[in-house]
């Protein structure tokens, strides 16, 4: 099979190739996707970038990438023979494997590989893994929001674009902050009730004029080292900060102990089996039923990965999608 591969880490153009790989067989519980599609998140090009360059990779050969989409086209023994042919989306495909979804075809546990409904593109498919799931967990991890005034950072990227819509579609209210007029339109495309462009308007007292001085309930935090600070100014009295992106903050502990704040971090990755199971079935039913939109970017064929990668590190807005099958 034709895949793309790295074994040391460092700039895209220097370490990643497109070549041929032996197509896996499935195993104990396993099932074989035939890729249609295979999605580019920041975690991918981060993990391959790792710094310093030069680094041996977390295994001899990785194929990159966790999210994709495909159909299945073999089963492992104890996974029944009816799944081949079933249109499916990954979950942690390359999540401490080798082998993920840059390739004409992946292995992975069963429960990895999740119904697609029939109205959704294959494209789309590969955007649901890492940010839909990251966003759904973010938004409903302690139920429903109904009612609530939530700030969603960077409302128009690929997770943020998706908590907006299942904050709105729980019955919240939703401020968001963006940094451009072009991201402005595609946060307020997708249900956002304010926007914030924290470039041009200071989001503290953006948030005070809004919330009439009630500060927000919950945050859903992109960039916790950028935007820590602001969290006793913009949260009230026991919210909450949902923090899926991090780098190395200065956290202001003794501005927090005062309003009981609390900091929650996720890794979609380490979903319990229930959280999993959850989140697909809720996300599977607003797919089916077409109610959600999809911030999908450029498109390459498997032989532009670097291309791909490129964009992703230059700051896409939409997913960015690597047609496995051109």
């Amino acid at each position: 099979m034709r895949a793309a591969t790295f074994t040391h880490t460092g700039p895209a153009r220097d370490v990643l190739h497109v070549g041929e790989m032996p197509t896996p067989e499935p195993g104990l519980g396993e099932v074989r996707v035939k890729l249609a599609t295979s999605g580019v998140n920041p975690s991918d090009v981060k993990r391959r970038g790792a710094a310093p360059p030069g680094k041996p990779a977390e295994f001899p050969v990785v194929i990159p990438h966790s999210d994709g989409a495909g159909t299945i086209d073999a089963v492992g023994s104890g996974v029944p023979a009816k799944r081949i042919g079933e249109r499916v989306w990954t979950v942690n495909a390359q999540f401490k494997r080798a082998f993920g979804t840059a390739a004409e075809y992946c292995v992975l546990p069963s429960a990895f590989a999740v119904h697609l409904p029939d109205n959704i593109d294959f494209s789309v498919g590969a955007c649901l893994g890492i940010p839909a799931l990251t966003a759904y967990h973010a938004i409903m991890l302690d139920g429903s929001v109904r009612g609530k005034t939530l700030l969603v950072q960077g409302g128009a990227g690929a997770v943020g674009a998706y908590a907006i819509q299942f904050a709105k579609l729980d019955g919240a209210t939703v401020i968001t902050t963006v940094s451009s007029d072009e991201k402005a339109e595609r946060a307020r495309a997708v249900g956002a009730d304010h926007v914030i462009n924290y470039r041009t308007e200071e989001v503290k007292a953006r948030v005070a004029e809004i919330t009439g001085g009630k500060k927000v309930d919950r945050v859903i935090e992109v960039d916790l080292k950028a935007n820590a600070m602001t969290y006793p100014d913009v949260l009230a009295e026991h919210g909450k900060a949902v923090i899926y992106g991090s780098g190395a903050p200065p956290i202001p502990i003794p501005s927090f102990i005062p309003w009981s704040t609390t900091l929650q971090f996720i890794l979609v990755y380490t979903l319990s089996d229930y959280q999993r199971e959850s989140h697909v079935g809720a996300l599977d039913r607003l797919l089916t039923a077409g109610k959600l939109q999809h911030a999908l970017g450029e498109h390459f064929p498997l032989d532009r990965i670097v291309e791909a990668h490129e964009r992703v590190e230059a700051g896409s807005l939409g997913n960015v999608i690597v047609d496995v099958s051109k």
